[in-house]
């Protein structure tokens, strides 16, 4: 027999009203959220993406609730290889960029932001849709407000790439390199 969670994710879809349904009842205890990010982390499972999607939300809404997975996230992350899952968890990681000060209440590990940021590296160098570069780009621009070295390896990166995408990626791409 499948969990209301699972039955949840499973007939959610992409619109956004229905992952707000799967996001507010995975947050109302943690056994629900747990089941999210399991189904999430698991990148053969046939609702791995839908869970990324509502995890999304949860993190935007509520990212202390992720701090006991944070290991599981950063083991995963460069393993996701499908573009729908790859979005969500991109974003994820600018949440945690940004979140990551004691006054947030979110202190990542020096592995943890290790681990985020050669993700994120690879993730610009690699053939990616636009959405995850643009994500990538941002949470690295938090995290080397920490580790100044990370703009050194930023600024080729998006300098060389920058005119093989959009419009909007150009935007991105000219006001980081503005700010470095």
């Amino acid at each position: 027999m499948k969990s209301e969670m699972y039955n949840k994710i499973n007939q959610s879809t992409a619109y956004k009203k229905s992952k707000i349904t799967v996001c507010n009842f995975a947050i109302k205890n943690n056994e629900n959220l747990s089941e999210l990010i399991a189904i999430a982390f698991d990148t053969t499972h046939e609702n791995h993406i839908k869970a990324f999607w509502s995890l999304e939300l949860v993190s935007k809404n509520r990212i202390k609730l992720l701090v006991p997975y944070l290991d599981s996230f950063c083991k995963i992350l460069p393993l996701i290889k499908e573009d729908s899952a790859l979005r969500p968890a991109t974003k994820i990681c600018l949440f945690l960029a940004k979140s990551n000060n004691r006054k947030n209440g979110i202190e990542l590990t020096k592995d943890q932001e290790h681990n985020l940021i050669e993700a994120l590296i690879d993730r610009l160098i690699q053939n990616e849709k636009v959405a995850a570069k643009v994500y990538a780009m941002k949470a690295l621009f938090f995290l080397g407000k920490k580790y100044n070295w990370i703009y050194e390896e930023l600024k080729p990166i998006i300098t060389q790439d920058a005119f093989n995408h959009s419009a909007a990626y150009q935007t991105c791409a000219r006001n980081i390199l503005k700010k470095i």
